[in-house]
């Protein structure tokens, strides 16, 4: 999934070594650009080979250091260009989880069809206030990011009302595993899967549940969300993916395919949770 991605980074480094050789003043080796940035030469060699994504200031200083500064904005539509669809995490949660629940708000706003697939947690669109309030404090101590977890909760919850408008219809898959994930404390999985099992049965709502013993025809693999045929988005560890082109929409609503033959939906699906919430209780 990051071949583009690491092709647009090897792209960058090409021309950023060009504006190396090319610089004024005559051309400079790289101990010799990294002695005027103050870096270390390592961090030079990493750039221009696609090993490091540069930062805005990275890019600005590389400018002024090769004596060019008018090459500034040419360098930052580059990295807008492939950063648009891979959104680093450590650049968006700089500012918090707000701002990303608001970027996801604008385009589910904008959706009529949605489809997710989540094997470890419960869909976004579907959580309870409390269990989103974890999943946001697990994610902030991984990431070290600011801690709005409230804001971030509202934003999510504000998303929900999408659910209620006719019209609209999520399809959402979820691995029974989710349904066991101790990822806050029991009592609010408890009122989680109550909620799920309230949803059942909604006419903007499709869940399905894969349970742990069905027959997969693929691996149960990272989480993703296709809204209206026209963009995907899918979580790693590191990033998200915003993928925009018809070929990558065609194949995650292959993968969403395949993956649906082997979920169980309406009553069988409530019998899922059900025994999910007695295992619970029985801790």
């Amino acid at each position: 999934m990051s071949t583009d991605f690491q092709q647009a980074r090897e792209a960058l480094g090409v021309r950023l070594r060009e504006l190396r050789l090319a610089a004024p003043g005559g051309r400079l080796t790289g101990p010799q650009l990294a002695k005027r940035l103050g870096w270390p030469h390592s961090k030079i060699y990493k750039l221009e080979n696609g090993q490091q994504t540069a930062t805005v200031e990275d890019l600005q200083a590389w400018a002024a250091g090769v004596d060019q500064p008018q090459v500034i904005d040419e360098l930052e539509a580059r990295l807008k260009g492939f950063e648009s669809h891979i959104r680093s995490w450590r650049r968006q949660l700089a500012a918090g989880h707000r701002p990303v629940q608001d970027s996801w708000n604008v385009e589910v706003e904008r959706s009529r069809i949605i489809h997710a697939w989540e094997e470890a947690v419960v869909p976004g669109m579907l959580q309870t206030a409390d269990y989103a309030r974890h999943i946001f404090l697990r994610y902030a101590d991984l990431q070290n990011s600011v801690r709005d977890t409230d804001e971030a909760v509202r934003a999510r919850m504000k998303r929900q009302e999408w659910l209620y408008r006719t019209g609209r219809k999520v399809h959402a898959l979820m691995w029974e595993a989710a349904l066991h994930a101790l990822v806050c404390p029991p009592s609010v999985l408890a009122s989680q899967l109550d909620r799920l099992m309230g949803m059942i049965g909604m006419d903007t709502v499709e869940l399905g549940i894969i349970p742990l013993g069905a027959s997969l025809k693929i691996p149960a693999a990272n989480g993703f969300w296709i809204l209206d045929d026209r963009l995907v988005i899918a979580e790693d560890w590191h990033a998200e993916l915003w993928l925009d082109d018809a070929d990558s929409v065609t194949t995650y609503l292959r993968v969403w395919d395949t993956l649906r033959e082997s979920a169980v939906y309406g009553v069988d699906a409530h019998n899922v949770i059900s025994a999910a919430r007695r295992a619970l209780n029985s801790h």
